[in-house]
Formats: structure tokens, sequence, C-alpha cells
């Protein structure tokens, strides 16, 4: 496994100190609001605070003349549709408007385009089949900033526009009566980093004319697709989720009561992880494998029946959602496992036959995580590979893929997630392409790095301190869970569970016993053995059972016991400069000594498969290069064999002269080394 670069945050202890007596907190959680940037008493106690302060809806540009347009609809009877989006986000938003808007007597209707056939946003059918349906005024939730053609289609065919989006501007405004979008520069507004549904809120907000009514009858809703959307959870956006989320637990609406006893969570107090983990991937699902417009019906019926049923009918698409990933994801490391050099490269670009098109940016993502590299997943029709590109932080996979249009059909996207479309005979093309273009702009590529709010003694754990962080929720972009370092942990027992699927990690320091969980990892990929000594990142929860409640220690990275980060990190920089050829660092250069000890090293191990991240730490005096360009030399004499970044021991019959390798004859003619 190669091992992230922990970053520890720093706080000033005296200030956390003076800041806990004066708002009468907890001193530790006052350390983490400061090293999170909330370093005043104003802005803790805005933080911390259970009131809703929403700022005025018209400090939003356009906000007046959106509000004229829909009003004038309502008094003359003109049809207006709401043009909402498939996911979440723009499912809660277009629910909440249609709402409103029905409440004040309009003659209003909805249309979400299909993530299959439509794909995102305005499109020209779509406009057609609105005008011949007798739509008068379109409104868009969640989409329609960059809609240039399509707004002016919607005027050539008689029809007028409202735009209402939080998505990044284009160079020009779409012709419409009002552009309401909160990253508008010449917006009032002091908070930008409102979703779609927040936007949405804003606007019913104007249009009633009382904030904290609205507030009331559709926190729940902007609370749904606020976490979904991975938006800050700061400022009026968790004021917000945490009033919404207060609505879902005392007085839930009864499509979102409807949902939880599908999802099996009806008698879970519900948290933002709920929404993120539970409630918003069914609504997702809809768009992803079936229709997104039975999300919005489920959000919008009073008939009990039928919000039954298509609670329901989320909760099995969900399941069906599940299915098609887990597929993809086989299929995507069944290549992996059979072509190391898929994944040997900088970014990593699959391509499957027919993979559902709803499901391969999840895969992407989860990939993602294994690899710690970008990820692209195309699916191809024989003709035409159409996939989704998720991204590290520090590498713009849009700029990437942007430097290959030469041989796309199309592309879009942001920094770190991105779609493109590309000749299915020329995949392979790309992927050499894209490799190439980041070879050349990321020598270096951006190290994974896990933020550390503090270092933690295992004494201080426990089910109090657990509970006392709850002060920070509702967690969320911004304001993840507080992730702790636990030093020096002794391994005493590692355990399987969920039918292998994850294990307990049983230690022990100076007499204190620690139980960890690490999911998704089995047995046979842990790295670590009984009677290692390890030090752990770790987020502590609460955990309920049989009526009691538990502290739970859950280790999001693991890695051996004082890694030394800077020197870990600088030589794997070293050997990517080499490779690069931007350096001639000889510290990559492994002797036959070097060799030598390696090999031993690995037989040693019983031949149990090990990366070279892991086998790096049990070798003494060898750099990171130089363990490299040994294993590469054993490979290719055909010692061992390196699949999908594990090393296992091959059988091999008498002596190999390793110095006669092309690997090591390239490496001494580079280094000059006789």
């Amino acid at each position: 496994m190669a091992y992230k670069k922990w970053i520890i945050a720093q706080a000033d202890k005296e200030l956390a100190s003076e800041l806990s007596e004066k708002l009468n907190i907890n001193p530790f959680i006052s350390f983490l609001l400061i090293a999170r940037g909330i370093d005043n008493e104003l802005a803790m106690s805005k933080f911390l605070s259970n009131t809703v302060e929403l700022s005025d809806p018209y400090l939003l540009k356009d906000m007046d003349r959106a509000v004229a347009r829909i009003e004038d609809a309502i008094e003359y009877g003109e049809k207006i549709t709401v043009f909402g989006d498939y996911d979440c986000d723009g499912v809660t938003s277009t629910a909440l408007l249609v709402s409103f808007l029905s409440d004040m007597g309009a003659d209003v209707d909805y249309y979400i385009p299909s993530r299959m056939s439509e794909g995102y946003g305005l499109n020209k059918p779509a406009i057609k089949q609105l005008a011949e349906n007798g739509t008068q005024l379109i409104v868009t939730v969640d989409n329609g900033i960059s809609a240039i053609e399509e707004a002016e289609y919607i005027y050539s065919l008689g029809m007028q526009l409202v735009v209402t989006d939080h998505h990044q501007l284009s160079e020009a405004l779409p012709m419409a009566e009002a552009v309401v979008n909160p990253h508008r520069p010449d917006n009032d507004l002091e908070f930008h980093d409102l979703c779609g549904v927040g936007v949405a809120f804003k606007l019913a907000c104007a249009l009633y004319g009382d904030s904290e009514d609205m507030l009331w009858r559709y926190a729940d809703l902007v609370a749904l697709g606020t976490v979904a959307d991975v938006v800050p959870l700061l400022d009026e956006n968790r004021a917000i989720v945490k009033f919404g989320l207060r609505l879902i637990n005392q007085n839930s609406r009864v499509a979102i009561s409807a949902l939880r006893r599908a999802a099996g969570i009806d008698d879970k107090t519900i948290t933002s992880s709920e929404i993120a983990f539970q409630l918003s991937p069914r609504i997702n699902a809809m768009g992803r494998v079936a229709d997104a417009a039975d999300a919005v019906r489920l959000l919008l019926s009073e008939d009990y029946n039928e919000i039954e049923a298509l609670a329901q009918s989320l909760n099995d698409n969900n399941t069906l959602r599940q299915q098609l990933e887990m597929q993809i994801l086989a299929d995507a490391r069944a290549q992996l496992a059979a072509d190391a050099s898929l994944a040997a490269g900088r970014v990593i670009v699959i391509c499957g036959r027919d993979y559902h098109q709803g499901a391969i940016g999840i895969v992407a993502s989860k990939l993602l995580e294994e690899y710690s590299k970008p990820v692209i997943v195309l699916s191809s029709d024989g003709e035409i590979a159409r996939g989704s590109a998720r991204s590290i932080d520090g590498f713009n996979i849009h700029e990437a893929i942007a430097a290959c249009a030469d041989i796309l059909v199309q592309f879009g996207g942001h920094p770190k997630a991105a779609g493109l479309t590309v000749s299915a005979d020329r995949v392979d093309e790309f992927r050499k392409m894209i490799n190439s273009y980041a070879a050349e702009a990321y020598p270096v590529m951006p190290e994974p790095v896990i933020e550390i709010d503090a270092k933690l003694s295992p004494f201080y754990l426990s089910l109090e301190l657990a509970k006392e962080l709850s002060e920070l929720e509702p967690y969320g972009e911004c304001n993840k869970r507080a992730v702790f370092a636990l030093s020096g942990l002794n391994i005493t027992d590692v355990i399987p569970m969920g039918n292998g699927a994850h294990i307990r990690i049983e230690c022990e320091k100076k007499g204190k016993k620690i139980r960890l969980v690490k999911f998704k990892t089995t047995a046979d990929e842990f790295p670590f053995t009984i009677g290692d000594t390890i030090d752990a990142a770790v987020k502590i929860g609460v955990n309920p059972f049989n009526g009691r409640e538990y502290l739970s220690v859950q280790a999001i990275d693991i890695r051996p016991h004082g890694l030394d980060d800077d020197n870990y990190f600088a030589e794997r920089e070293a050997l990517q400069l080499f490779n690069a050829g931007i350096s001639s660092d000889k510290s990559v250069y492994p002797d036959y000594d070097d060799c030598t000890y390696i090999y031993k090293t690995i037989r040693f191990l019983g031949g149990k498969a090990v990366s070279l991240d892991d086998l790096y730490f049990k070798l003494d005096g060898i750099t990171y290069g130089q363990l490299h360009y040994a294993l590469s030399a054993f490979e290719e004499a055909g010692l061992l064999e390196i699949n999908n970044e594990k090393i296992t021991l091959c059988q091999t019959q008498g002596k190999v002269d390793l110095m006669n390798t092309n690997t090591m004859k390239i490496l001494k003619g580079r280094l000059c080394i006789e």
C-alpha cells in the first residue's frame, strides 16, 4: 500500500483555553475549531449556535427581476415549468420550488432530463417539447448558467426564462429575464457557497417575503440537497442543515419518513452522515438507473400509498445501482490485475464493454480511493466510449483531458471531476496521450494527504469525548469529522469481520487496550502482524447497541510507527524526478549487496505477497529508488512477479546474473557506473 502524508493541524492552546472559558465549551472543542480557522469569539459562537441567521435573498443580483417575472406569471395564469436536474440537489430544488409555486396558485409543472438520453441541463428537444405543451416561462434550478444557445432557442419559440443556478459562470450569461447565481461578482452576498436547492430556497423566501416561515416548511429538503451536493457546511448552509435535521428527526415530512423506512433507518437519529450515505444515494440512484422524476414525485406526493410505493422504488433502484457498481468495479479490478501497465501510469484509464453510465462515476471514485491517483472509467458500445473521471487534490483532470482534445469527441468538467467521449478505437491512444501529458506536466505527482486534527493519547479516548464532538455536527465539506493520530500502538490480534471483508485490530499501549476497526481491508491485505507497532489515523464516534452506547474507533489510515514523512516522500519524489529524466540522483542505484539484502528479505517473508511500500519499511538503509529498481531487475530476471503493485516470489532454477539485466544496464549507463 502507498502511504499517505499526514498533515497535523496547528492551533494556539492558550487561545483555545481562553475561548473555551468565555463560551463555556470543552477546551478540546475550542482547540479543534481554532485549528480549522474558526479562531475568534464571534465566529466560534456563531458556528456552535443553534439559531439561524439568513441573509436577505435580495442581496442576490437579479432576485428582484426573478420575483417580478414569476409573480406576473402567477397573476396572469401563465404556465411555468421548473426545469431541474437528476441528482439529489436538482431533485430537491425542483420539489421545493414546484411545491411552493403550487401553494402560491401557480400553473406549474416540472421537467427532469434523462441522464442517459439527454445529459445535464437544458437541451433543445426538451425545450421544444415544453413549448408544444404550452409552457410560457421556464425556471431552471441547479442548471442553466452555461446554456447560452438553449436560452436563445427558448426565446425563439416565444417562451421566457429565469435561471437559478449555483455552478461557476461562463464568460457570458444566458439570455433571461433574470439570472440568479451566488457566484455572480455583482452580488452583495458575504457567503457564496449555496447549492442549487439553497438558491431555490432563497427564491421562495423572496417570493413569500418571510424567510423564517420558509425555513419551517422547506429546511428538510434544503438539508438533503445541501449535504448531497458536498458544498461547504459553513455559515448559512450549516445553519439551515442543522435546522433541517431537527425537522427530519422531530417532524419529518411523510415522504422522507417513508424513505427512512425503506432504507431501514427509521429508528435512527438522522445526521448528515445518514443523509450522505443512506438517503441521498437513494434519490441519486433514480437519476443513475431509472427516472429521477419519480424522486420528485415522491417528495411532492400527499398520497400515502403512492409515497410508500415510490420510496420502495427508490430503495430497489439503489440496490440495482449498487449491483451495477460492484459488477463494473470487479471487471475494472480484473483488468488491473491482468495488465500491470494499467495501474502503473500516472492516470488510470479503464474501458469496459457496455458499463452502465449511471455507475461509472462512482466506480472511478472507488478506484481513486484504492490507488490514490486520477482515474478515468470509460464505457464502450463498440463505436463510442463515454466516461467519467475523478482526480486527486493537486491534479487538474479537466486540464489533462483538455490536452487530449484533438482525439476526443467532447469533454467537460472541473479540476477534480470530468466527463468525456472518445471513439472506441482511440481509447489506447487516449490512455497514452493523457499519461504523456501527466508525465510532462506533473513530473512529481501530488501525494495523497490525510489531514489530522490533533495528536491524541489513547488514554484520552472515551465515550464522553465522542459525545463532546457532537458539538461539531453536522459534518460535511469544510467541516469533516475530526481525525486523530494515535501513536505507538502494539498489535495484539487481528480479527476478520463481516465475512472477512473488514478487520478488527486489537492494540495495546502501556496497559491501555484499544480496539480499532478497519473497513474494506481483509486480514490477508493488512500488511501488519501481531507484535508490530503502528500509528493510526482514526475517527471516533458513539455506537449504540442493545440499548447501550459504546465507543467506536475507526481507523482510516495505518502505517508503521515513527514513519519519517519527510524522508519517505522525499525519496518517492527523487525517484519520480529520476524517472522523468530531470535528475541524475545516484541514490536510486542498488548495488549487488543491496539487491542481495532486498531479495533475502522478500524470501524471509515466506513468499507472502507484499507491496513495494510495505517492503520498504522492512528494509534498513535502502532508498525508495533502490528498492524500485531492484524489484524491476528481479522481475526481469524471473525471480518474482509484480502484479497490481503486489510482489510475489517465483520458483527459479539456477543462478541469475542480476547485474546483466537490461534494467541494471540502462540504470548504470544513465548514472555512468561501471
